[in-house]
């Protein structure tokens, strides 16, 4: 299974609102990848900047496949990838 960035972007969302208790329309999230630091995104939410690594993704999309997909993962089976957009592929 492969996650495009939009869902990936989306399961943030999902998580961030949920965590923060806002509706998902009121994040905005910019994926990001540095050679020294790995993947990670940048997440605003009521006008304050919060920058998330790599964990805090994984966490993002296990919590999104478990919840709009029906789909129970654990981070091990998900691996970030950096073609023409950053992709997660999930070995279920």
């Amino acid at each position: 299974m492969r996650l495009s960035e939009q869902e990936i972007i989306n399961a943030i969302c999902l998580h961030m609102a949920e965590r923060k208790r806002l509706q998902p329309n009121q994040i905005e999230v910019e994926m990001m990848w540095d050679e020294d630091y790995g993947f990670s995104a940048e997440v605003l939410a009521e006008g304050r900047s919060q920058i998330i690594i790599a964990a805090n993704i994984l966490e993002a999309i296990e919590r999104y496949l478990l919840t709009q997909q029906n789909v129970r993962v654990f981070r091990d089976q998900i691996h970030l990838q950096l073609e023409e957009e950053i992709v997660a592929d999930i070995n279920v």
